[in-house]
């Protein structure tokens, strides 16, 4: 599963952002069941930013966001982030010089299919 929040920064509090990213991403790397994540910034237009995480499932997620640290490091910066939905579940994958693989979707119901 994929989180990606989106940011947009004024350049003057850029500084202040960052070290609160930071401590989010900690906070969120200390989870079970958190995979990988990485703070990112536009090239074009560098007050837009990104937090990308990768956790093993929805319910890893969910139960991530339940605790303490997180709570105090991470949440308040993901309510500043831009309003669009930022979860996204993986349905299809390849690595590098591989084959597509076609992974299930937790929904119920798979409209596009």
């Amino acid at each position: 599963m994929l989180v990606l929040n989106r940011f947009v920064v004024p350049p003057d509090t850029s500084d202040g952002f960052v070290l609160r990213a930071h401590a989010a991403l900690t906070a969120l790397a200390e989870r079970p069941g958190y995979l990988s994540g990485r703070l990112t910034r536009a090239i074009d237009d560098t007050a837009h930013w990104t937090l990308v995480t990768e956790w093993e499932s929805v319910g890893a997620y969910r139960r991530a966001l339940s605790g303490f640290d997180v709570k105090v490091h991470a949440t308040p910066l993901l309510a500043e982030s831009v309003d669009a939905p930022s979860a996204f579940e993986t349905l299809a994958s390849a690595a590098p010089g591989g084959e597509v693989v076609v992974t299930a979707s937790d929904r119920a119901a798979e409209p596009w299919r």
